[in-house]
């Protein structure tokens, strides 16, 4: 029963929800969402991960396996998980996309055997931090 005069009570959002709301928020430069090539499924959510067309060479071969690449003329585009990025800071330049929200001139140059598109996250982060000369972020020294 609602007192006279209490105020409003609003739904109590929890952490999760909250990050996901601003995850669903566009990336900069994205245009829509990715159209995977047909027979593909996304039981993990996919995001995605951009480096400069220049470095997407130099990452291939490093990769155990490689899931769906996109290229829109200056990005390579790396299919992950979603929330590939939870404690984890992707090296620069590389741009991590929630919701793998791409520009529209993107165009598949890499599609993997079987039907999930992802190319797996640890070994990506690392093949990124070699191209780019970053550390780690788990090997970096901490200061007191």
């Amino acid at each position: 029963m609602a007192v006279s005069g209490a105020p409003h009570s609003s739904p109590v959002l929890g952490l999760d929800t909250l990050v996901r709301l601003r995850r669903a928020q566009r990336s900069p430069g994205a245009t829509g969402r990715l159209s995977l090539p047909e027979g593909m499924t996304t039981p993990l959510g996919c995001d995605a991960v951009a480096v400069p067309a220049r470095f997407g060479p130099l990452v291939v071969p490093r990769l155990p396996r490689v899931g769906c690449v996109y290229a829109d003329g200056s990005h390579w585009w790396w299919i992950v998980p979603s929330d590939s990025d939870y404690a984890l800071p992707w090296p620069a330049p590389a741009h991590y996309a929630p919701g793998a929200r791409l520009p529209a001139v993107s165009r598949l140059i890499h599609r993997p055997d079987g039907t999930v598109p992802y190319t797996p996250p640890i070994p990506l982060y690392l093949a990124l931090c070699r191209v780019t000369g970053t550390t780690p972020d788990w090997s970096r020294q901490l200061s007191a």
